[in-house]
């Protein structure tokens, strides 16, 4: 027992002492064309993953988890690549991923059927992959069928009642066309040409005219032939929406980005910042895409939203989330990987990571935005660590205190 009283205090205060360095250092690059700490590792520990097929497992979880963490993958070394990170091996990472997306497993879920070819989910991620690979290395074979599968997508989106896509049959959700879009943007900045222009402006207009009419955002989940909503603004898929919608307009983008923020941003306990996944005032169940909601939470919405911070240039909140999610996300790391939550969840690292590295690709940086955080957020946290850190030692300086007062005084002898 003696021993444990002494052992204990120094687990606490060395625990107290880690999440203070984790809420403090930096856990985003400080400039846009820096490399972000901890990513390459990272994705060292997801390609170890997927070649022992943790893709597979991830398509038990939720219908596109094959196809998301392979993309995400591929995404987030395109990414480095544009930040100048090792271009060449972010080409050769990208392609390999895009390869596995293109694969019958990548496909499984999606019909083939459908308008463009399985469905705009499909189309449209695997879209700004390839368009994400040619903004690196020049391909031929690649540019031929970059410019097809726009064409393909713009003429759906063309040809369509409504400017929502089906990603499913009879299932059409904004986020995906909105992915979509934004690659057709991407086409137009790799050809140097404004071919798709009138297409996506023309989305754009009537995006405008189908906004959930509860938040003034882009709802979570339409009629497949009319566009109007049927379920409003979500945090999921908001979070998606934040970052590709600068790429596609980036003054509608702005706007959008303002009223998310003002309406799913929460501070829970009054605590770190997180993203609710219902606007502030309402609640609802939790799905297979938010996750378990805490406090109206959802960890994976939150995630995402750091990439739609970055890509927004709202440096503040994206450093926020980025720290909280340092010192709440159990990282833990060797000399060559890193791993969230311990590395039981390989999808998230990649959400995590592909957020990490975000940037705009068809514009310059936005100005930043007036703040939504206090640089103050931090100080509720740390001192709760102070506390965790110091009480352990309290009894026993209390002891020590107690034995100094009652020890009799030294006489001196002659």
């Amino acid at each position: 027992m003696p021993v444990l009283r002494k052992v204990i205090p120094v687990i606490l205060t060395l625990i107290a002492l880690a999440g203070a360095v984790r809420l403090i250092a930096p856990a985003i690059a400080e400039d846009h064309h820096q490399e972000p700490p901890g990513v390459r590792r990272q994705l060292a520990f997801l390609r170890d993953k997927l070649e022992h097929g943790a893709d597979t497992d991830a398509q038990a979880l939720f219908p596109e988890g094959y196809y998301f963490l392979n993309v995400l993958y591929g995404l987030s070394w395109v990414e480095l690549g544009r930040r100048g990170v090792d271009p060449g091996r972010a080409a050769d990472e990208a392609a390999w991923a895009l390869s596995r997306v293109e694969s019958a497993a990548g496909r499984a879920p999606f019909d083939p059927a459908a308008v463009p070819p399985y469905g705009v989910f499909y189309a449209g991620w695997t879209n700004w992959l390839r368009g994400g690979l040619l903004t690196l290395r020049d391909d031929p074979a690649q540019r031929a069928r970059f410019a097809a599968d726009s064409q393909a997508l713009a003429a759906a989106f063309d040809a369509s009642a409504t400017p929502f896509l089906a990603a499913y049959p009879g299932q059409a959700w904004p986020c995906d066309s909105t992915v979509a879009v934004a690659s057709l943007r991407l086409a137009d900045s790799v050809t140097g040409t404004s071919r798709f222009a009138p297409t996506v402006d023309r989305w754009v207009d009537r995006a405008r005219g189908l906004l959930d009419p509860a938040t003034g955002l882009l709802p979570h989940y339409v009629d497949a032939s009319t566009g109007a909503p049927v379920t409003g603004a979500r945090g999921t898929s908001q979070a998606i929406i934040q970052r590709f919608l600068v790429d596609v307009d980036p003054a509608f983008a702005r706007a959008q980005y303002l009223l998310f923020r003002e309406k799913f941003l929460a501070r829970p306990l009054g605590l770190g910042p997180a993203i609710r996944e219902y606007p502030r005032g309402s609640d609802g169940p939790a799905d297979v895409d938010s996750g378990p909601l805490l406090l109206g939470v959802s960890l994976s919405t939150t995630v995402v939203t750091l990439g739609a911070a970055q890509a927004q240039g709202d440096d503040s909140l994206a450093a926020a989330l980025a720290g909280f999610g340092e010192f709440a996300g159990l990282p833990l790391s060797t000399p060559g990987t890193k791993r969230y939550a311990l590395g039981f969840v390989p999808v998230g690292d990649a959400f995590l990571a592909w957020s990490k590295t975000a940037l705009p690709w068809t514009g310059p940086m936005p100005p930043a935005p007036a703040p939504a955080i206090s640089p103050w957020w931090r100080l509720p946290l740390l001192t709760l660590l102070f506390l965790i850190g110091v009480s352990p030692w309290l009894p026993l300086l209390r002891r020590r205190l107690r034995a100094r007062r009652i020890r009799p005084a030294k006489t001196s002898g002659k």
